[in-house]
């Protein structure tokens, strides 16, 4: 029995909501990748060079990134070649393991916040504008009150336009707290907020940032300050630094978290708007090219939508119907 199977049977049993939400999530990815790759198999009777070329640019198409493809594709090539395989047919469990195993890579995946042991959680938001990191931070407020925590946001973009208000608006729309001043430094508005959660024992603190990426030197200074600022209040914050990346933007965000990744310690990624684009492969590229796990991804515009990233449940969204 294939990894797909074994994932199959068990979502048979369980978790249907979560399941219908990446089913629907990814159906623009599948769609595309999947309709390719039925008739790629229908069009070759054996498993050969062409065929593999094919396959190539199916998986590069995708959005899984070229480095990250071709060692989809020599994975590949060498178990046909072990395991003397000949048809497409044979190889269609194969790819979904190979691309299961090319994510998980060895490492223990870690999705869950790292909670801190005692006081407030302090999880820091960065990534481009227009990313979707105000609306991730409203999403992900949502989430853990219906949890049952005691949730505070910081509004610390303060220079891009509306980036306040939208957070306000959020707040309520959820009924969460909230603190922000206009126009003002955003560090002093971090360090009254982290202050407010340690007075008032908040058991999470969802921290906004700007956007700026072109000049990385500034952006790295800032961040640098901020992360010892909020480390003088509370031991070990922040606790999780979390990139937003919007999925629709493909190749583009493997090159944003390259980025991000010299400029801070960045600890997990969001991605955005995962429902949105027809190339979900960029998840493979995220973790085999950057080493760092998706640990949140957006799959529709509620305010529910947003997700704890799992691969398991992901690779069924993108493969559902490879048998039928």
């Amino acid at each position: 029995m294939g990894l797909f199977d074994k994932f199959k049977n068990i979502f048979k049993k369980e978790e249907k909501e979560e399941v219908e939400k990446y089913d629907k999530g990814l159906e623009k990815t599948r769609n595309n990748f999947l309709s390719q790759l039925l008739t790629l198999n229908q069009n070759h009777k054996v498993v050969d060079d062409d065929y593999f070329d094919n396959l190539e640019e199916i998986l590069i198409m995708s959005d899984i990134g070229v480095n990250t493809v071709m060692d989809i594709i020599d994975r590949l090539k060498k178990r046909v070649k072990k395991e003397k395989i000949q048809s497409p047919e044979e190889l269609k469990d194969i790819i979904v393991d190979e691309m299961f195993i090319i994510y998980v890579g060895g490492d223990i995946i870690v999705n869950k916040i790292n909670y801190a042991k005692e006081g407030p959680t302090v999880i820091l938001y960065v990534g481009v504008n227009g990313a979707g990191k105000t609306t991730t931070i409203g999403k992900m407020a949502y989430r853990l009150k219906e949890e049952g925590k005691k949730v505070l946001m910081i509004a610390g973009d303060t220079f891009r336009a509306g980036a306040t208000e939208q957070l306000k608006e959020w707040a309520d729309k959820i009924k969460c707290d909230i603190v922000y001043k206009e126009n003002a430094d955003p560090v002093s508005v971090m360090y009254d907020g982290v202050e407010k959660a340690k007075e008032e024992n908040y058991d999470v603190v969802l921290i906004d940032t700007a956007g700026r990426l072109q000049n990385k030197v500034n952006l790295m200074k800032e961040l640098e300050k901020v992360n010892k600022v909020i480390g003088k209040l509370i031991e070990g914050a922040p606790h999780e630094t979390l990139l937003v990346l919007d999925a629709t933007t493909g190749q583009n965000g493997i090159s944003q978290a390259k980025n991000f990744k010299e400029i801070t310690d960045i600890t997990g990624i969001v991605l955005t708007k995962l429902d949105g684009t027809a190339k979900g492969g960029i998840v493979l590229a995220i973790k085999d090219e950057v080493g760092l796990p998706v640990k949140y991804v957006g799959l529709g515009e509620t305010k529910d939508d947003l997700r704890v990233f799992d691969i398991e449940k992901y690779i069924y969204g993108l493969f559902k119907g490879i048998d039928e």
